[in-house]
C-alpha cells in the first residue's frame, strides 16, 4: 500500500482596504479637540505621488489635547481576514488607529503604534484593538472585524507638539 502525501500551501492575501492617491483629500475630514473647546490644529493633504498627509500641531490649551482624521466607508465586513496593515512613514511620535462598526457608535477600536521616521508597515491585529469612548478602557470584546465603518487617525501625545504622518495605503489579510 502506497501513502500519498499532499502538502497544501495556504497563502495569506493582502487586500487593498484604502489606497491615497491625489484625490484622497476628498475622502477624509479633519476632527479636532476644537469640538470641545481647544485649539489645536490638524489638516490633511494629498500629493500628486499618492500619499496621504496628515499634519499640524496639537494644543493642550483649553483643556485640548488632540487631532485626527476620518474617513467613512460602506460597512465591510472583514471577518475573513485578521489584520490591518499601514504603509506610514511618521516624525517618530505615538499615533492611534481606531475603527468603528458603526459610525454612529459612541466607541472606537483603537491601536497605538509608534512611528520612527521611516517608511513602515505597521501591522496590526484585530484581535488587539480595544473598545475604547473618550480614553476609557470599556468592558466589551475587542474588534473583530465583523463590520467597518468609519477610520482614523489620531494623535494624543498629553503634550504641545507639531505632527507629520504620511500614508501610503491601509491593507488587510
Amino acid at each position: 500500500m502506497k501513502l500519498l502525501l499532499i502538502l497544501f500551501t495556504v497563502t495569506m492575501t493582502t487586500a487593498p482596504l484604502y489606497q491615497f492617491n491625489s484625490k484622497s483629500a476628498n475622502d477624509w475630514q479633519i476632527i479636532d479637540d476644537r469640538v470641545m473647546g481647544g485649539v489645536s490644529q490638524g489638516e490633511f493633504s494629498a500629493n500628486d505621488n499618492g500619499i496621504g498627509i496628515f499634519s499640524g500641531e496639537v494644543s493642550t490649551a483649553n483643556n485640548g489635547g488632540f487631532s485626527s482624521v476620518r474617513m467613512s466607508l460602506n460597512s465591510d465586513k472583514l471577518t475573513a481576514n485578521k489584520n490591518f496593515i499601514l504603509k506610514v512613514k511618521g516624525d517618530g511620535k505615538s499615533y492611534q488607529f481606531r475603527v468603528k462598526t458603526n459610525q454612529y457608535a459612541k466607541h472606537s477600536y483603537i491601536y497605538t503604534f509608534e512611528t520612527n521616521g521611516d517608511w513602515q508597515e505597521i501591522k496590526i491585529p484585530f484581535k488587539k484593538m480595544f473598545a475604547s469612548w473618550r480614553g476609557r478602557k470599556l468592558d466589551m470584546p475587542n474588534y473583530d472585524g465583523s463590520a467597518i465603518e468609519e477610520m482614523r487617525f489620531l494623535i494624543a501625545n498629553k503634550k504641545n507638539e507639531n505632527f507629520k504622518l504620511e500614508m501610503d495605503w491601509i491593507k488587510v489579510n
